[in-house]
């Protein structure tokens, strides 16, 4: 049997990992500003999630939801005690998609509606609800077009009041920082008039924070530094720092019901383990306000070198903390795998000229500045 190919690749086998750097089986080391898609929070291989792992494997990985879990409880006051929303609920599942999913289901249960408003160039995942709202024709099926979704412009508050005056709106789905969009940022003023609209037409409102969430803007949530909070947030990607993981946090507007969800996987032994870990790891070494600080070095020094004229087809440096697009007057492709190839540096990409920088929370300001020089080496020659 061979793989279903579905993923180009680079002739490039990583092999190992530790901090902000990855080595490929040739021994060569990388510098990530990718983070396996900003999947990677606290950096590759730290010692404490990786002792907190083995140390639950050697006693149970996995048992099933029809027993008691302390570990969830445990993982459900450690994150609402760090992200802000203790008096919040939490449903752990798998993946990103999954809990948008779930996120779509449960306002669906609430109100009853079935029509949902997401961003143009949104994406929200691969499953059946999750890639219906997912702003890209390409990747949902025949099956999956059910004509629930209405995409709208990101900040136009108007384009979404005549849609949500409608009356039959179930859930609007926002990236208050879009990711595969091109690190677009929602502004506060059209999140605070959302916010708004949403009590006023009894319409549930979810923050995607699957990328732009855990401390990856410079706050624990993207939303929060727009002055609103949400009914549903989903998070994933750096929640478990690679393992697979995902969580709906729900407000207490929602009463849970026997049987409404379900998974199979989702908030194992293991799983919950290594969340604890990162959330430790992230209050001991301040990983979020390191990503405020390094972030912001990176985003003011890559405009300055760009006003000054040092970063050739560099037209514009955007973003918050760790998650930053650098778009291009030319396609992304051979400055991407030029920085790849030449300067041994993973980056991320978007449309067909945003590179996007997403690494682990823990990038030092000095890695920082080898990337900035690494990136204008590849520019200027």
């Amino acid at each position: 049997m061979e793989l279903f190919n579905v993923y180009p690749l680079f002739d490039i086998t990583i092999e190992k990992g530790q901090g902000c750097n990855v080595w490929d089986d040739q021994g060569q080391q990388y510098l990530d500003l990718y983070g396996g898609h900003a999947v990677i929070s606290i950096g590759h291989s730290h010692p404490h999630y990786v002792e907190a792992m083995t140390r639950q494997l050697n006693k149970l990985g996995f048992y099933s939801n029809s027993v008691q879990n302390p570990l969830q409880r445990e993982l459900a006051h450690r994150l609402g005690k760090a992200c802000g929303y203790e008096d919040y609920q939490l449903f752990l599942i798998n993946s990103g998609a999954e809990a948008n999913e779930n996120a779509l289901k449960l306002s669906s249960f609430y109100n009853g509606r079935t029509r949902v408003l997401s961003l143009e160039k949104a994406f929200h995942g691969r499953t059946s609800l999750a890639v219906e709202a997912t702003n890209n024709p390409k990747i949902i099926a025949p099956i999956n077009q059910n004509g629930h979704v209405t995409y709208l412009p990101l900040n136009d508050l108007q384009a979404w009041r005549e849609e949500l005056e409608k009356g039959d709106v179930c859930a609007v789905i926002i990236e208050c920082i879009q990711g595969v969009g091109g690190i677009r940022l929602a502004t506060a003023e059209f999140m605070q008039g959302l916010r708004s609209l949403c009590d006023q037409t009894d319409t549930v409102l979810i923050c995607d924070e699957i990328q732009c969430g855990y401390g990856r803007s410079g706050k624990f949530f993207a939303h929060q530094h727009l002055g609103i909070q949400p009914d549903i947030i989903t998070v994933a990607k750096g929640i478990c720092n690679g393992f697979p993981m995902g969580g709906v946090l729900i407000s207490p507007k929602f009463q849970a019901v026997y049987g409404q969800l379900g998974t199979t996987f989702g908030g194992n032994h293991l799983g919950c383990a290594g969340a604890i870990a990162v959330l430790d790891v992230i209050e001991q070494e301040h990983l979020v306000e390191n990503a405020a600080t390094v972030g912001q070095y990176l985003i003011d020094t890559l405009q300055t070198e760009m006003q000054a004229g040092r970063l050739p087809h560099v037209v514009d440096v955007r973003g918050r903390g760790l998650m930053i697009g650098i778009e291009l007057d030319i396609p992304y492709k051979e400055p991407r795998t030029r920085l790849i190839k030449e300067q041994h540096c993973f980056t991320g990409c978007s449309g067909t000229n945003v590179i996007r920088l997403l690494p682990p929370l823990c990038l030092t300001l000095q890695q920082a500045e080898d990337f900035i020089q690494r990136f204008k080496t590849i520019l200027q020659s």
